[in-house]
C-alpha cells in the first residue's frame, strides 16, 4: 500500500491541474481506507482541521498566547493547510463535486459582486 501511495506522490508536480490533484487526493484516500467514511464524518474531520490551522496561526503568527503544554500539538501553518486541502478535496470528491469547476462558476459570481 504505501508502494502504491508513494508511486501517486512521486507523479505529484507543480504542472498538475487542480482535477489531477483531486484525483490523487482520491486515490490515496482510497489506499488509506477512509473511501467509504460517511459525508457527516468528513466534514466533522473538515471543521476539525479547520480549527488546527487557526490554531497553527495563532501559535506562529500573532503575538497571541497559547497554552504552553499544547504548544507542540499544531503543526506548522503550510501543513495545517495541507490537511484542510485534502480534506476539502475529500469531501468534494464524495459529493462528486469538481472543485476546479466549482471555483470557477464561484469567481463568475464574485466578479459582478461590488466589495468595499
Amino acid at each position: 500500500m504505501q508502494d502504491n501511495q508513494l508511486e501517486l506522490w512521486n507523479n505529484l508536480s507543480e504542472n498538475n491541474r487542480l482535477t489531477e490533484v483531486q484525483e490523487y487526493i482520491k486515490n490515496v484516500i482510497r489506499i488509506r481506507g477512509f473511501e467509504d467514511q460517511e459525508i457527516e464524518k468528513t466534514m466533522l474531520l473538515l471543521l476539525e482541521e479547520v480549527g488546527e490551522l487557526a490554531k497553527s496561526i495563532r501559535k506562529n503568527a500573532t503575538n497571541m498566547c497559547i497554552d504552553e503544554n499544547k504548544i507542540n500539538h499544531y503543526d506548522t501553518i503550510e501543513s495545517e493547510i495541507a490537511d484542510v486541502f485534502i480534506v476539502l478535496c475529500s469531501v468534494c470528491n464524495k459529493l462528486d463535486i469538481d472543485l476546479f469547476k466549482a471555483l470557477k462558476d464561484k469567481e463568475e459570481q464574485n466578479i459582478n459582486r461590488k466589495w468595499k
